[in-house]
């Protein structure tokens, strides 16, 4: 307790009036250098930009035991990214709504719309990544699209969640965190574009949705580029193919895609399928054949006929992993036909497309699903 220098004692209470009557010197250093240290830490953390499209990772359930019945693209960005204050912690973020559709929904028109709006916002120096919020239901091909056509090393993540945020057991706050954090990342540049979900870091470009109903939904067949653990990225691999700032492909010159159609293979397969596609303006049918993409002895003068009049011929497979190999189901070089190497259908699908931008020679196709 203070002494007065005649020796008296104050009382707690005196002590205190007589402190808050004492002239305010120069606060310490630290104190003073408080709100430029704060600045300093945020000059540190990367800028990542969110694009939200919708999904699941938007969705909202009647009841909380509701993790498969529920209505997508509900919830908007701004609350997407208030429900995980953890990012701010890990990156300055700031949330755009490209759309808000499910992503069944997601049309030719859109894929351009959003990869222009990614590039753009990668060609600014105050940006360090982009993640993407998607629909799972086509996430695989807005990935691969991205891929292709962004000729930017920067990190870009696309990102959804398998339930909805009002499910008990949601994976969306965690998988966006973890996508901000690897946007965020050096180590993440010039991998292409990734996806994280249920922890890992997949190849956008590698990656498909094998389940419809659990958190570990996503899968490739050449395995995870790496994983997120408690905030921090761990790489294993980097992808073998063309990519970003390599592809040949430039989304700035890319205003729409051409049409490109998928007919799928079973027993007993129909050639008015075929037909109908190029009547209503395909330029390639992508053959989703069983097994090495084979092709049924009666429904190979159909598609003879279709590539001689001018519409391509892809040949993949409805197997989910593994390679078609050129001229060993049918004798490709023959018939002028393309196979899809180790794409699946619906990616099959969008190479095709962003190769008929540039191109329609059948050797310059090939090549290019060799190299990408």
């Amino acid at each position: 307790m203070p002494v007065l220098r005649s020796g008296r004692r104050l009382s707690s209470a005196a002590a205190l009036a007589a402190l808050a009557c004492l002239p305010l010197g120069p606060l310490p250093s630290a104190a003073r250098e408080m709100p430029d240290a704060a600045a300093d830490q945020a000059a540190r953390k990367p800028n990542v930009v969110i694009l939200a499209t919708g999904g699941t990772i938007a969705g909202a359930g009647a009841d909380a035991a509701n993790s498969a019945t529920y209505q997508a693209a509900k919830v908007p960005v701004d609350k997407l990214i208030a429900a995980v204050p953890a990012m701010s912690g890990v990156a300055n973020v700031r949330g755009e709504q490209v759309f808000q559709i499910a992503s069944e929904s997601f049309t030719d028109a859109q894929l351009v719309e959003l990869a222009k709006r990614v590039s753009a916002l990668l060609k600014q120096d105050d940006v360090d990544g982009v993640v993407v919020t998607h629909g799972t239901d086509t996430l695989e091909e807005t990935a691969l699209f991205l891929d292709l056509v962004v000729k930017s090393d920067k990190p870009i993540v696309v990102v959804g969640s398998m339930r909805p945020s009002t499910a008990i057991s949601a994976d969306g706050a965690i998988n966006l965190l973890d996508a901000v954090t690897v946007a965020g990342s050096k180590e993440a540049v010039g991998k292409g574009v990734m996806v994280t979900m249920n922890d890992q870091i997949q190849a956008g470009r590698d990656v498909t949705k094998r389940v419809n109903v659990v958190p570990s939904a996503f899968y490739s067949q050449w395995g995870p580029l790496g994983m997120v653990v408690e905030g921090k990225t761990y790489f294993f691999r980097s992808s073998a193919k063309r990519h970003g700032k390599s592809s040949e492909f430039d989304i700035d010159a890319i205003d729409s895609l051409p049409m490109v159609a998928i007919v799928y293979g079973s027993g007993t397969m129909y050639p008015g399928a075929y037909k109908a596609a190029v009547d209503a303006g395909a330029k390639a049918i992508v053959h989703a054949g069983t097994g090495n993409g084979s092709v049924a002895g009666y429904l190979v003068d159909t598609l003879k006929d279709i590539r001689s009049k001018g519409t391509l011929i892809v040949r993949s497979s409805r197997v989910g992993d593994g390679i078609v190999l050129r001229n060993a189901e049918q004798p490709d070089d023959k018939y002028d036909w393309v196979v899809a190497h180790d794409l699946n259908p619906q990616k099959a699908k969008i190479l095709t497309a962003v190769a008929l931008t540039k191109t329609g020679d059948t050797k310059e196709l090939q090549r290019i699903f060799w190299e990408y």
